[in-house]
C-alpha cells in the first residue's frame, strides 16, 4: 500500500520524491522487512507516449516510475523483483500491453537494470526537464509548470530567469512489451549507442 511504499522511495530514491501518478506499488522482502520498492502509474503526459506502441488503447500501459532499494538485497535482485512484478501484472491485469520506464543518467545511471530485465533502448535525449535550482534542489520543469506553482508566479520560467539551469547529462527511454504481438512504433537503439553519446 502507498503508506508503505511511499515513505520508503522518499528515503530511499535519489530524487527524494515520489511520483503523483503512483497507483501500483511492489514491495521487495527479505528477513521480513522490506528493501526495496517499484512504483507504477500513468505517465505524466500520456498522450505524447501511447503511440510509442501500437496497438494500445489508453489505458494498456504503466509507467515504471520509482525504483528504490537499499543495500542489504543480494546481488541482481532489482531485475529480479522487475521480472516477478512483470509476471503479477500480466496475470492479474492481462490488458496492460507494455511498459515505459526512463533512466536518469544524468543523477542516477544509465539503466543497467533495464537492461537486465529484458527492456529496449528506444531513445537517449539532451536533459532540458531536470532543473538546478538557486537553493541547490533538483526539480523537475513539469513540476514547476503545474497549476499550484502557475497559480503563485513560481513556473519553470519564472525560476530559469533566477538562476534554475538543466543539469548537464542526458536521459534515456526504455520499453517492455508485455504482449509480443504489439509494435514498438519507434528505431530500436544497440545499448552500444549509451556510450558513443556520452550517455552513461
Amino acid at each position: 500500500p502507498s503508506k508503505i511504499a511511499v515513505p520508503f522511495v522518499k528515503e530511499h530514491h535519489y530524487s527524494g520524491t515520489v511520483s503523483n501518478t503512483s497507483a501500483l506499488h511492489f514491495g521487495c522482502f527479505l528477513d521480513d522487512k522490506l528493501h526495496g520498492v517499484m512504483s507504477f502509474g500513468s505517465p505524466m503526459d500520456k498522450s505524447k507516449v501511447l503511440p510509442l506502441v501500437q496497438p494500445c488503447l489508453w489505458n494498456e500501459m504503466l509507467e515504471l516510475n520509482r525504483m528504490a532499494f537499499d543495500d542489504y538485497l543480494p546481488k541482481n535482485s532489482e531485475s529480479r523483483c522487475i521480472s516477478i512484478a512483470i509476471k503479477l501484472i500480466k496475470k492479474n491485469a492481462p490488458h496492460i500491453k507494455w511498459i515505459i520506464s526512463y533512466a536518469d543518467g544524468c543523477q542516477c545511471g544509465d539503466g543497467t537494470i533495464y537492461r537486465a530485465s529484458g527492456f529496449v533502448l528506444t531513445g537517449i535525449k539532451q536533459n532540458t526537464t531536470m532543473l538546478l535550482m538557486p537553493n541547490g534542489e533538483i526539480v523537475a520543469d513539469k513540476t514547476l509548470n503545474n497549476d499550484n506553482y502557475k497559480k503563485i508566479g513560481q513556473s519553470a520560467g519564472y525560476w530559469k530567469k533566477r538562476g534554475a539551469k538543466p543539469i548537464e547529462g542526458k536521459q534515456l527511454r526504455y520499453i517492455y512489451l508485455i504482449d509480443k504481438t504489439c509494435q514498438i512504433t519507434v528505431p530500436i537503439l544497440p545499448f552500444s549507442l549509451i556510450d558513443e553519446l556520452g550517455a552513461g
